[in-house]
């Protein structure tokens, strides 16, 4: 599902003009890129946990050249964990 499908779902269940809906999805995107940014957590229970976690510097194997060993810097990452709402329904 592309953003705009996303966009058109939202507006068809809310009863929203795609203009809204596109401006709603918009506002959440930013605030979760926000509170991340920031070193926060957007947890929605029962469907999972957003946050950044911190992945340690490593060596690493250039693919272009198998025998070239190159240093990845340490980084701080997005997560997401699934919560046990959105892992059941998905199972079904």
């Amino acid at each position: 599902m592309t953003k705009q499908e996303f966009v058109a779902e939202v507006a068809r269940r809310a009863q929203l003009t795609n203009r809204d809906a596109g401006k709603a999805v918009e506002a959440f995107l930013d605030t979760v890129t926000d509170t991340l940014r920031n070193g926060g957590e957007v947890t929605f229970t029962g469907f999972g946990k957003f946050s950044t976690q911190r992945r340690a510097a490593r060596t690493g194997v250039n693919p272009r050249n198998p025998g070239e060993k190159v240093h990845i810097p340490a980084a701080r990452v997005p997560k997401f964990s699934a919560g046990s709402g959105l892992k059941s329904a998905v199972k079904q």
